[in-house]
């Protein structure tokens, strides 16, 4: 998506969806991802009827109501600064490049949530930011004469010369110019970090704040109030006179006060909805029932069969369990009361993250018996990795062993009964897959009696002893192949001619991730490569950007945004339809091929699932992405003893009213069966396959 984050339709919108990453669980906001999808606005109410900028109101005028003497007598306001405060840090996470912006708010006067904002009436200023205290403080200086679009808001039966009205956002690069135009476009108007506060209830509805307001002359009228509506620039706003030049309306006072100093301070807003859920200063049960009675309400598929928990029946269980651990005061069984919460759902973007966490694997998993299983499509279990001097290599075991009994159990029903550590999950395949891993975790010193057959040899059994070591672990690790340390795109020209681009994490610097992925295409369409690979099996999620948009002159259709609405008490509609825009420069390649897997999380399905809508794209793969796909910048809970909760509360639904990606992924369109011959290969057999259908055999 190409619009400017933070923006009524921007990437903010499915960040975190993230947080979009982020991944699959839960971790403090520091370390989130998903998103997918963040300071979205709320579900929709009815819209208020819009006042044309170049014809009067419909409506009857309606009383000029005395207007609030200005301040000052001066000329108008010169200078604009303020500050800000925020929780959530996806501000520093994935922009590098901050500034704060005059941006026009004619979309809004209109409720136009598609009116794309003209690069000549942007007005920028510097802003600095102090991670530590999670501030940040700006400077604007207005132009003598904007370049906005004039409105006649005043409400009478003469077409006035009207007014430019903005408000005062945060604006940071994304695309690599400083201004909103070309591939970094912006619809709609702000509402996150902007002067004005806005109703995520209702559509972004302005309730407060202040406005910056130039007048030509001093014979405009402007709102004194919000009028019996509620709502701003409607055709029942009562009206006064304002002066010429630049005024700052302060929506907060009744009437509105007018301000001309020659310096005016404003505030930034970060958007409530936005902001972390902080009730670590509340008791056990007093922060359990606030995060309950919200959770129910807002998770973001209530309805989806399957997907969310019993409810009364999860309140009645946990409840009691709380109280005790209050009783008790017993952080470690609190925090045991919140992971059976987060495994009632089956969600993979639930998660909960606390400093016990790791204490917690320690007891549970540190242990294990020196050896790594994968599970076939023919439903066998072979050993794909034995760990030097282990017990499982004293014993005997070889690489392609396969695995038959686990404690007596066929190891097929040994792994369905296993409870991995690693949940919730979306899927059943992601849930298997952790099942065979934590199949081979215990506590150290815990004895297995394990029934294995190596290859061209008689069973045996023996029993062995857990040890700690992590080695085996780590070897079926989905992550296995993610390199810390690596860029957000790296790319390469295999030695077969193809042209090769990782997208490693949507949760970096996004400006340069979209510079890389865009050098990768222009290097690769230079070198007249037979075809490109995009592989996307690695990368957690972050920030979705429609990267697709530069490999089709077409726009995608995504889907529909829906958040739970308090005023209806139902999930509605949020906003346009997400869209994929082409971007300008465009690049076109013979054979594109797409990687994926499953720890290709949230934001990563997205960006997949829109390569996978460019016209002959092949989709390869051992499975499909992870079906972990939700907005959770609003389900950001901070509870006692420093535990993290993380719910997704939007989601994107098809026009079948089924949920994008969610618990299915992006499926491939070639699959890479699971046999004894890919586990066992050393090679990246899906990489290969991909090159096959590029180059030939």
């Amino acid at each position: 998506m190409q619009q400017r984050p933070f923006w009524h339709i921007g990437v903010i919108a499915v960040l975190l969806l993230a947080l979009a990453a982020c991944g699959s669980a839960a971790a403090p906001p520091a370390a989130s991802p998903p998103a997918a999808a963040l300071p979205v606005q709320g579900a929709t109410a009815v819209k208020p009827p819009a006042v044309s900028p170049t014809a009067p109101a419909t409506a009857s005028p309606q009383a000029i109501t005395p207007s609030p003497v200005p301040r000052t007598a001066s000329g108008g306001v010169e200078v604009i600064t303020g500050e800000f405060e925020y929780t959530n840090d996806i501000i520093t996470v994935y922009y590098v490049e901050h500034a704060v912006a005059l941006v026009d708010l004619y979309g809004f006067i209109t409720r136009d949530e598609e009116w794309e904002l003209p690069v000549e009436s942007q007005v920028l200023g510097p802003l600095t930011i102090d991670p530590d205290q999670q501030r940040g403080e700006f400077r604007l200086a207005l132009p003598v004469r904007p370049a906005g679009v004039q409105a006649d808001v005043d409400n009478d039966t003469q077409r006035d010369a009207g007014v430019q009205v903005f408000v005062v956002a945060y604006w940071p690069n994304l695309y690599g110019g400083p201004f909103s135009e070309g591939d970094d476009r912006s619809f709609g108007w702000p509402s996150y970090l902007a002067s004005t506060v806005n109703d995520p209830e209702n559509n972004d509805e302005i309730t407060g704040g202040k406005l910056v307001v130039w007048a030509p002359d001093d014979a405009q009228q402007f709102p004194t109030d919000f009028g019996p509506d509620g709502s701003l620039f409607t055709a029942d706003d009562p009206v006064g006179p304002l002066p010429a030049g630049y005024s700052v309306i302060d929506l907060d006072k009744r009437p509105f006060a007018i301000e001309r100093d020659r310096e005016v301070r404003v505030t930034l807003y970060e958007p409530p909805d936005a902001a972390i859920k902080d009730f670590s200063d509340l008791s056990y049960t007093r922060a359990f029932d606030e995060m309950f009675k919200r959770v129910r309400v807002e998770y973001a598929f209530n309805g989806v069969p399957g997907k969310a928990p019993d409810w009364d029946a999860l309140y009645t269980e946990l409840a009691p369990r709380v109280a005790e651990a209050e009783r008790r005061r017993d952080r470690r069984a609190f925090f045991e009361v919140m992971l059976d919460f987060a495994n009632a759902f089956r969600d993979g973007h639930v998660g909960v993250s606390s400093p016990l966490s790791g204490s917690l694997f320690r007891e549970r998993a540190a242990g294990g018996y020196g050896f790594a299983i994968r599970e076939l499509d023919d439903g066998r279990a072979l050993v794909v990795f034995v760990t030097r001097n282990s017990p499982a290599d004293r014993a005997g075991m070889q690489v392609g062993a396969e695995l038959l009994a686990f404690n007596g159990a066929p190891v097929k029903d040994a792994i369905t009964a296993v409870e991995p550590l690693g949940g919730p999950f979306s899927t059943d395949f992601a849930r298997r897959y952790q099942q065979a891993r934590y199949l081979l975790r215990a506590p150290i010193g815990t004895e297995a009696r394990v029934t294995f057959a190596n290859p061209r040899s008689a069973p045996q059994t023996v029993t062995l002893r857990a040890v700690e070591e992590r080695d085996s672990f780590l070897a079926t690790s989905i992550y296995e192949e993610r390199n810390p340390a690596a860029l957000p795109v790296e790319f390469e020209q295999r030695p077969s001619g193809v042209g090769y681009i990782r997208i490693n994490d949507n949760y970096d610097d996004l400006n340069l991730l979209i510079r890389l992925f865009e050098r990768a295409l222009k290097t690769f369409e230079d070198l007249d490569v037979p075809g490109i690979i995009i592989d996307m099996r690695q990368n957690g999620g972050g920030a979705p950007l429609g990267l697709a948009g530069f490999l089709t002159d077409q726009e995608i259709v995504i889907g529909q945004d829906e958040y739970y609405s308090e005023r209806t008490g139902k999930f509605e509609a949020d906003g346009p339809v997400d869209k994929i825009l082409p971007n300008q420069n465009q690049y076109r390649f013979d054979k594109i091929v797409l990687l994926v897997g499953q720890a290709c999380f949230s934001a990563c399905e997205f960006e997949s699932y829109g390569f996978s809508k460019v016209p002959g794209v092949i989709v390869i793969g051992e499975t499909p992405t992870a079906g972990v796909y939700a907005e959770v910048s609003r389900g950001q809970y901070l509870l006692p003893d420093d535990i993290f909760l993380q719910i997704p509360t939007g989601r994107t639904v098809l026009p079948d009213g089924t949920p994008l990606l969610e618990g299915v992924g992006v499926v491939p369109t070639i699959r890479v069966p699971v046999t004894a011959e890919t586990v066992l290969s050393d090679r990246d057999v899906v990489l290969e396959r991909a090159e096959q259908e590029i180059v030939g055999r």
